[in-house]
């Protein structure tokens, strides 16, 4: 398959060697990045320290241990960060779990109340800062959409908060970053691909994305 680039509005950069260009989109999005992701994986596969190349002419704030289904507890780490080191871009590495947290720390930064008040509806999002994600495992797609869904274990929600400002400004999709992940990983990934499709395919809501022909 040819490398491509594609925008929807989030510009997608597709192929073998695209993380090799974080440096020359990112900088120019912000030089102040917040970056967020997972146990640390990225640590032991060579991906961290390729994108810690590819930002040094950054400020790189890290937020790690971002957990499966994020919890609203780490957005309002990631907004605490983001307001003490006057961040300017939110750039999430892994799959829809950190994409996810980044989207809605991106918006929370802006907003003075609690940080769920803006996942259950009861505030808008008015402002958002840029999201980059960097993809190290395929299933949600959640690295071109408007969702963040978001857990509060207190609560017992898990809730899907929608907005275009939540588009990640860019996408980096380099397949490299895919070969270390486990089969099992893989497998859970196609699953949840699958599981997105039969649910639009499946609604009797018109003008979903896939419907019968």
């Amino acid at each position: 398959m040819n490398n491509f680039e594609f925008y929807s509005p989030t510009r997608i950069l597709f192929g073998k060697g695209s993380m090799n260009k974080i440096h020359e989109h990112v900088p120019k999005i912000g030089k102040r990045v917040l970056l967020v992701y997972g146990k640390g994986s990225i640590k032991h596969n060579g991906i961290y320290d390729t994108v810690m190349r590819e930002l040094s002419d950054c400020k790189v704030v890290e937020l790690s241990g971002v957990e499966p289904n994020p919890k609203i507890e780490s957005v309002k780490q990631g907004v605490k960060l983001c307001r003490k080191h006057q961040i300017e871009v939110v750039m999430a590495i892994g799959g829809g779990s950190s994409f996810d947290c980044a989207k809605a720390i991106a918006a929370a930064t802006f907003y003075e109340g609690d940080a769920w008040d803006l996942v259950i509806g009861h505030a808008k999002v008015t402002k958002a800062l840029p999201v980059v994600c960097v993809v190290t495992m395929s299933a949600t797609g959640s690295e071109m959409n408007n969702v963040a869904v978001i857990s509060n274990m207190k609560t017992h929600q898990k809730i899907g908060l929608h907005d275009d400002l939540l588009c990640p400004v860019l996408s980096i999709l380099d397949p490299e970053n895919l070969y270390s992940v486990p089969p099992m990983q893989t497998a859970a990934g196609t699953a949840d691909i699958l599981s997105h499709l039969w649910e639009q395919f499946f609604t009797n809501v018109e003008d979903a994305y896939v419907v019968a022909g």
